[in-house]
């Protein structure tokens, strides 16, 4: 099993300029196009695109008990998502409203004060069948839950557990970047496999080392990783029709996690000897992924009998 931890939040996406129930150029009241919205969150959209892909999963976060939280869960059981580590609580869903631009590519702002996952508790296990944990985005800056979900991470990373970390930087919500760069350096000890987009890696000031691998989200240019003994390989990004952007990164993760399951390669040794081909194969896998996810508005991964 694979354990994703983090945030699940609902995404306000405009609706597409073509969509037949919208206006064109915004909604009939004015210039601003209707909201739609959207079940989301990275670590949230990483579980529902592994369940998709046949990979047993379990979600570990807290969800609210209002609507927007039931509709969460309701996602989650409906990709095949084991949803018992999910704490609830009375607090409300946060918002994340979408922006897009004309190229497809999403800006975001937060409403998150006083939400239901920012009230998260470290579990006491994980379990037995977890070999795999994935992590990121907001859920790591947000207290007090950040602290909640760092300390998962080590203690999982030093029980022997295969991590994965993708911090998604969102500017908006982190209130100190000095001190949260300093507490991302502090946390690459613990992670086995670090996804970055090219935006994070310059808002990070570069390509960290630590991990056994580095993988690199490039938009239109594809994915490259770099392993801890230097070797660098790429792959270009599969043709798509582009809708929006809207949870390719998370979709990546997803294909990633699927991927290195499949060929039995969830430990930082075997990621250390994986050769050019197998990562190849494993950025194709991905870059086919997120490439279904982008023809779609929101955060719609694909299914596993979707990819060629």
């Amino acid at each position: 099993m694979i354990v994703v931890a983090g945030e699940a939040l609902i995404d306000l996406v405009p609706r597409p300029a073509a969509d037949p129930a919208g206006a064109p150029g915004g909604g009939a009241g004015g210039p601003l196009p209707p909201l739609l919205p959207r079940l989301g969150g990275g670590p949230y959209n990483t579980a529902v695109a592994l369940g998709r892909l046949g990979t047993p999963t379990a979600f570990c976060s807290r969800v609210s008990t209002d609507g927007f939280g039931t509709a969460l869960l309701d996602g989650l059981r409906s990709a095949r998502v084991d949803t018992s580590l999910v704490q609830r609580g009375p607090e409300p869903t946060t918002l994340a409203v979408a922006s897009v631009g004309s190229d497809g590519s999403a800006g975001y702002g937060f409403y998150a004060q006083g939400t239901a996952d920012r009230l998260f508790e470290l579990p006491a296990r994980l379990p037995p069948s977890a070999r795999a944990l994935a992590l990121g985005t907001c859920s790591l800056v947000l207290e007090p839950g950040a602290s909640a979900y760092e300390a998962l991470l080590r203690r999982e990373a030093d029980r022997g557990v295969f991590t994965l970390l993708d911090p998604n930087i969102r500017p908006p919500v982190i209130p100190d970047a000095d001190a949260y760069r300093a507490r991302f350096a502090r946390w690459l000890p613990y992670v086995s496999l670090l996804k970055l987009s090219e935006e994070d890696a310059r808002w990070l000031g570069g390509v960290p080392r630590g991990p056994a691998a580095v993988v690199l989200t490039r938009g239109g240019e594809g994915l490259t990783v770099r392993t801890r003994a230097g070797a660098e390989f790429a792959v270009p990004a599969a043709p798509a029709d582009v809708v929006d952007t809207i949870g390719a990164g998370d979709t990546v993760n997803a294909a990633l996690l699927h991927r290195l399951a499949a060929l039995g390669a969830l430990s930082e040794r075997a990621l250390e000897a994986l050769d050019e081909e197998r990562w190849r194969d494993i950025l194709g896998f991905a870059a086919r992924a997120a490439a279904v996810t982008c023809s779609r508005t929101g955060a719609e991964p694909p299914y596993e009998d979707e990819l060629p």
